[in-house]
C-alpha cells in the first residue's frame, strides 16, 4: 500500500515509518517566503521577504513579532497558524515575568511552543502547523537562535533559513558566516543572502530586518531598512 493510503491519517504511520501529514506540514513551510537568522558574537540579526498583493496594504503585514522585549519571532507558512503560536509564546513569557520578576529564559520558551507543535501531531481531530518559527532571543546565558518545525522538533543555529529560498539561502550562509562577525556584519550578510534569490527589487516595504543587541528585540523601521540596502548598492 502506498504513502498516499495514509495521507488523511495524523495518527497512523505509514510502513516507510511517515507521518504523512507532517510532511504535507513541511511543504507548506517550504512553499512560504524566506527567512532566516545570523547569530554574531554580540547579537542577532532576522530577515524576511514580506509577500503582498499590490493593493495591499503593507504596512498591516508584519511577519517578524516582537514576543516580549527580549526576544521574537519570524515565520514561514501560515500566516494563522503563526499567529496562534505568537499569541501562545507571549503569554507564556508574561506569566513567567510576573511569577518571578524577570524575562523567560529562551530555551523554555522554546520548549513550550516545541511542545504545542508537537502535540498537534498525535491528536485526532486536528491537524499539525503549518508553519516553521525561527526564535532569537538573549537571556542570562546569552543570545540564542532557535528554529522549530511542525513536527515540534527545535535546533539551535548559528545561522539558517526557512520558506522557499532556504536551501540556496543556507548554501550562501555557509560560504559567508563567521563567528566573529558582528550584527552590522551579520545584518548586511542577511540582507545579501535574502537578495540572492529575490524576485523584483528589494526595498523597505518588501522585507523585514530585527535585531537582538545589548539584551533587547528591536524590529527595524523601514527608514533604517532603506539605509541598509542603500549602503548595498
Amino acid at each position: 500500500m502506498s504513502d498516499s493510503a495514509y495521507a488523511f491519517s495524523l495518527t497512523t504511520f505509514s510502513p516507510q515509518g511517515k507521518l504523512i501529514q507532517i510532511e504535507y506540514a513541511m511543504q507548506t513551510v517550504n512553499k512560504g517566503g524566506t527567512a532566516l537568522g545570523i547569530k554574531a558574537k554580540d547579537g542577532i540579526c532576522i530577515a524576511t521577504e514580506k509577500r503582498t498583493q499590490p493593493l495591499q496594504d503593507t504596512g498591516a503585514v508584519q511577519k517578524i513579532q516582537m514576543i516580549d522585549e527580549h526576544v521574537g519571532a519570524v515565520h514561514a507558512g501560515i500566516f494563522g497558524d503563526a499567529r496562534v503560536l505568537f499569541t501562545q509564546a507571549r503569554r507564556f513569557c508574561q506569566v513567567y515575568r510576573s511569577e518571578y520578576g524577570q524575562p523567560m529564559p529562551i530555551g523554555q520558551l522554546v520548549r513550550k511552543l516545541a511542545d504545542i507543535m508537537q502535540e498537534y501531531t498525535q491528536s485526532n481531530g486536528v491537524r499539525p502547523f503549518g508553519c516553521s518559527l525561527l526564535i532569537a532571543g538573549a537571556d542570562s546565558a546569552g543570545n540564542h537562535l532557535y528554529q522549530v518545525d511542525p513536527s515540534g522538533l527545535f535546533i539551535t543555529w548559528k545561522a539558517t533559513s526557512i520558506g522557499s529560498g532556504s536551501t540556496n539561502a543556507k548554501v550562501y550562509l555557509e560560504k559567508r558566516y563567521s563567528a566573529e562577525m558582528e550584527v552590522e556584519d551579520a545584518t548586511h550578510t542577511a540582507i545579501r543572502t535574502l537578495k540572492e534569490g529575490f524576485d523584483g527589487k528589494m526595498d523597505s516595504q518588501n522585507i523585514e530586518l530585527a535585531k537582538v543587541e545589548n539584551g533587547k528585540f528591536t524590529i527595524l523601521p523601514p527608514s533604517d531598512i532603506e539605509e541598509y540596502l542603500q549602503e548595498l548598492e
